[in-house]
């Protein structure tokens, strides 16, 4: 098998001759590239050979695949596979599979960093000092009492819950499946945008949850409210959010992800909105999160060659 790491994916050096040395052992070659593709030309130059293409976040077209008659397999290094075209790898008998779990605790840690410095105003305060200002005339929030709302409670919700009932918050969820967790109330997607402080999203991105969070939904959270976004980007109207953030309709917000990945253009509206914190999609970037990706895509591999599949998406 030709097995083709089509762009980095954060593995050590280490990781990757012993990865090398036991895959040729077995009489597999490997090719990793160490930057990304120009475009999708370049793409599929790297993979028209390849038996096994492994991409972390870089969109794959049905193009690439139709170019890449030798594929069997791909092993996608990231949680969401909006960017893999499912539906024409299930036409072509391609099997996928991604790398679940690996940044649950990164992604979890993050949010509720960014609910803190929403509510304490953090950036906007080091920016102050830093202009021989002072905090007289400020107060922050604190996130013990708040009501934290989620959307979607798989595997990232559900531990974002965790860590914020240890800061205090009551915890209520708007999901497709409704579990039975201590301290979690399951509510409607209006009641939780009603009633909580801070509304944070954790669902993949579909064709039913593009736009879901638009100009309607907005004007039913409160008007203290923040709104968080550590999932995927479209699933905000950007020009809603903007519009909601300039009127006062909610307080603030901090997001991680846009309709793209980055570099933003600069006339991105959000770009402009007041009591923002914009991230160039750091979720998952940890080392230690990291690292538990690296193994989770080279086991993948390992199982599919031995004729099982773990994590598979299709």
């Amino acid at each position: 098998m030709n097995i083709v790491f089509a762009e980095p994916i954060g593995l050590t050096l280490f990781q990757k001759e012993n990865f090398l040395q036991e895959m040729n052992r077995v009489g597999h070659t490997i090719h990793f590239y160490d930057n990304q593709p120009a475009d999708q030309i370049d793409l599929l130059s790297r993979t028209c050979n390849a038996d096994i293409l492994v991409v972390s976040n870089y969109k794959v077209s049905a193009e690439v695949l139709k170019g890449s008659s030798n594929l069997k397999l791909i092993v996608v290094a990231f949680t969401g596979v909006d960017h893999i075209p499912i539906e024409e790898c299930k036409d072509r008998g391609i099997a996928v599979c991604n790398a679940a779990g690996y940044s649950t605790q990164a992604v979890a840690e993050l949010t509720i960093a960014l609910a803190i410095d929403l509510l304490r105003k953090i950036i906007p305060l080091d920016g102050i000092l830093r202009q021989n200002g002072t905090r007289n005339g400020f107060l922050g929030n604190e996130l013990c009492g708040k009501t934290f709302g989620l959307i979607g409670f798989g595997a990232i919700g559900e531990k974002v819950a965790l860590l914020a009932q240890a800061f205090g918050c009551n915890v209520i969820v708007w999901s497709r499946t409704v579990k039975q967790v201590k301290g979690v109330d399951f509510v409607s997607l209006d009641l939780l945008l009603k009633e909580a402080d801070i509304v944070s999203i954790h669902i993949p991105l579909t064709d039913q949850t593009k736009g879901l969070i638009n100009d309607s939904n907005l004007r039913l959270m409160k008007p203290t409210a923040l709104l968080i976004n550590t999932a995927r980007g479209p699933i905000v109207d950007s020009s809603a959010l903007y519009s909601a953030l300039k009127n006062r309709i909610i307080a603030g917000a901090a997001v991680d992800v846009f309709e793209h990945e980055p570099p933003i253009e600069n006339n991105h509206p959000l770009f402009a909105a007041p009591n923002t914190i914009l991230l160039p999609h750091i979720g998952f970037a940890t080392n230690e999160a990291i690292y538990d990706r690296s193994i989770i895509v080279t086991n993948n591999i390992k199982f599919w060659l031995d004729g099982k599949i773990e994590n598979r998406v299709c």
